[in-house]
């Protein structure tokens, strides 16, 4: 059996201490970069292997971080995590990851998990379901293992969190689509358990208001973020005595299926109806008909998430500061919501 590299077989080749070279693989500031190089240049060239377990015993690191999604087969939450690996990675942590596919049981299995996995810290956007219990969030906290929520969030003290303007992002929309022209808005809502919808559908409803339009209830409809439940409710709200003249959507798959709805029935958009989204997803862009959305910038989310984890756990020491950071959220106007005569200007 060949024998493995020791950090004192490094250390006698580079005719240093055992000390510096352990110093330098573990990116000790007190080592000059010149000397952290050379030695992991050595370390490379000697086939060396750092044993990770013995060194998270040493420093009661992990080096491993846990995020939780919903789901990571959205463009949104997968440049979320590539914003938190690109933050990560060269700090030394390793990211694992775990969805919950908006199942809460799947969500407190996964913390349990990552928990038993000895993590760092989790980062995480919250589950779509009811979220009867916020047990395996104390959890965390009563382990004090670092807990960021990001996107979708739970109000609870102690925790930080990094989101978006969701009210200002869903006022936005609304008014873009008055400014239009349009009269009778609707609303494709989710789940308003959830911060971030309610606050859209809280935009949308005082964009209305402070325009001087009805506020019509029955014009808002709660509905999973699906292309095909984005038709259904459409169809709901075409076979109305008096149809909306827009549609805006807390979710572009949503607002992908209104507009497949919308062509079925022989509709123009956005002359017949206007229709914007929300996350700002590849298709909305690619699509002969692009689609306007609201970009909810998810790669600096995710960057700023692993910042803020890194702020908790200081040097070495889970030092608590509590942030609630609050990203502004743009408005990106595309052809599904401009009428022609604007289109023609």
């Amino acid at each position: 059996m060949e024998k493995k590299t020791t950090i004192y077989d490094i250390a006698k080749k580079l005719e240093i201490t055992a000390a510096t070279v352990s110093r330098a693989l573990n990116n000790n500031p007190k080592i000059s970069e010149a000397t952290r190089k050379l030695v992991n240049d050595t370390a490379k060239e000697m086939n060396y292997e750092q044993n990770t377990l013995a060194l998270a015993l040493k420093s009661g690191k992990s080096y491993n971080v846990g995020v939780i999604v919903p789901r990571i087969d959205s463009n949104f939450f997968a440049s979320v995590i590539r914003g938190i690996e690109e933050e990560l990675y060269p700090k030394g942590y390793h990211v694992i990851i775990c969805q919950t596919h908006d199942q809460e049981d799947l969500e407190i299995a996964n913390i349990n998990s990552l928990l038993n996995a000895q993590v760092d810290g989790i980062l995480m956007s919250i589950s779509n379901a009811k979220l009867e219990t916020t047990e395996h969030f104390h959890k965390l906290l009563n382990k004090r293992v670092p807990l960021i929520f990001f996107d979708r969030k739970k109000d609870i003290p102690g925790v930080s969190s990094v989101t978006i303007d969701d009210f200002k992002g869903g006022y936005d929309a609304t008014q873009h689509l008055i400014n239009q022209g349009c009269k009778r808005i609707a609303h494709l809502s989710n789940n308003r358990e959830i911060l971030i919808f309610k606050n859209r559908y809280l935009g949308y409803r005082q964009a209305i208001i402070d325009n001087g339009l009805e506020f019509d209830e029955s014009l808002v409809i709660e509905t999973m973020s699906k292309v095909l439940e984005g038709r259904k409710t459409t169809k709901i709200l075409l076979a109305m005595d008096n149809p909306p003249d827009a549609i805006f959507s807390s979710s572009d798959f949503t607002a992908l299926g209104a507009i497949e709805e919308i062509k079925e029935q022989g509709l123009k958009i956005p002359n017949d109806i206007s229709v914007i989204g929300f996350s700002n997803e590849p298709f909305t862009r690619f699509m002969e008909l692009s689609i306007t959305s609201v970009d909810q910038s998810p790669v600096e989310m995710g960057r700023i998430t692993a910042q803020v984890f890194l702020e908790e756990v200081g040097n070495g020491k889970k030092i608590k500061t509590q942030k609630q950071v609050v990203l502004t959220p743009e408005l990106i106007v595309r052809k599904s919501s401009l009428k022609s005569e604007v289109l023609s200007n």
